[in-house]
């Protein structure tokens, strides 16, 4: 008998891990895909912009570094994908085939870096935030195949943060790269707080939630980053449109959040507040470098295909 949707949002809020799909109703399954889609694309979407620079790495270390953070990232995304196969999802077709503009990257991922010091940054807050999300989900998720692999995920996650941070804390030391850290905040800081998702108020789906796919909302996600975030920069002397209030004991944005983007220039419009529709139709809209990068990642297997095809 299929188990009915009340009855196992009821057993996992009482602590039941999902196994199998014997376990799931339907509305579950398709919480889960969701969030393993976004999670696999997030992950190995992270790896192009992070190739546009690396090669500029100022010394042989770092290089090695920044390979090993794309290595794990590469790996975590095929452990999303790995877990949708098993969740009977043609994971061939969705790398493969699926056009561009249907990835489920964050929109900051559609850009390439500028420098070596934005690899850092890059490191530094989107790292955080995948580290926040991931460590939520790792700390609550009812999907045990999940919550096991994560725990090599948050461990590696937590290595590419303090990777960023070490590239951040040495380019503080001289003027110009300095100068490339505030620039380089200047748009990353708000793109991290995109990748949390719209605000809680206007929320319209709490399946992650009632079932138990994650523990805290986004807005909570998004103090949790800031709670890090915005005292690391402040210690290297960074501005960052955020601050403490002691009085709530949450940071507070002294821009509008959101607000409009300048994508050619990479600059928000602290004049111009938007709202979250038109953010999310800027997410599908895509960002620059969105068909160049999944381009890069689908092209040895297009390759493959059309020598398959002249050789029949």
């Amino acid at each position: 008998m299929a188990i009915s949707a009340n009855d196992l949002m009821s057993k996992v809020q009482s602590g039941f891990v999902v196994e199998r799909l014997e376990d799931m109703d339907e509305n579950y399954k398709k919480a889960l895909k969701q969030t393993l889609m976004i999670v696999g694309d997030t992950e190995l979407l992270s790896v192009p912009p992070l190739l546009t620079v690396y090669k500029d790495a100022p010394n042989l270390n770092y290089k090695i570094t920044a390979l090993a953070v794309m290595q794990d990232e590469i790996g975590h995304a095929h452990i999303a994908y790995r877990l949708l196969k098993d969740l009977g999802e043609d994971v061939q077709s969705l790398l493969y085939k699926r056009p561009p503009n249907k990835w489920k990257n964050p929109f900051a991922f559609d850009f390439k870096l500028n420098n070596w010091v934005e690899l850092g940054v890059f490191n530094g807050l989107f790292d955080r935030a995948g580290y926040t999300l991931l460590g939520d989900a790792h700390q609550h998720t009812s999907y045990g195949p999940w919550k096991r692999a994560l725990v090599k995920v948050d461990k590696e996650e937590l290595f590419h943060l303090r990777n960023g941070e070490i590239i951040m804390k040495a380019a503080m030391k001289e003027p110009e790269t300095a100068k490339q850290v505030q620039e380089a905040i200047d748009w990353m800081f708000i793109m991290s707080l995109e990748f949390f998702g719209v605000a809680d108020n206007l929320k319209s789906r709490s399946s992650q939630l009632d079932y138990k796919l994650k523990g805290k909302t986004n807005d909570e996600l998004r103090q949790k980053w800031m709670s890090t975030a915005v005292p690391f920069c402040e210690s290297l002397g960074l501005n960052v449109p955020a601050q403490y209030n002691e009085e709530t004991g949450k940071y507070d944005l002294l821009v509008p959040f959101p607000c409009k983007f300048d994508v050619e220039n990479k600059r928000w419009k602290y004049d111009e507040p938007d709202t979250w529709d038109n953010v999310i139709q800027r997410f599908k809209q895509r960002g620059p470098q969105n068909q160049e990068f999944v381009n890069r990642i689908q092209k040895g297997y297009q390759q493959l295909e059309e020598y398959r095809n002249e050789a029949i």
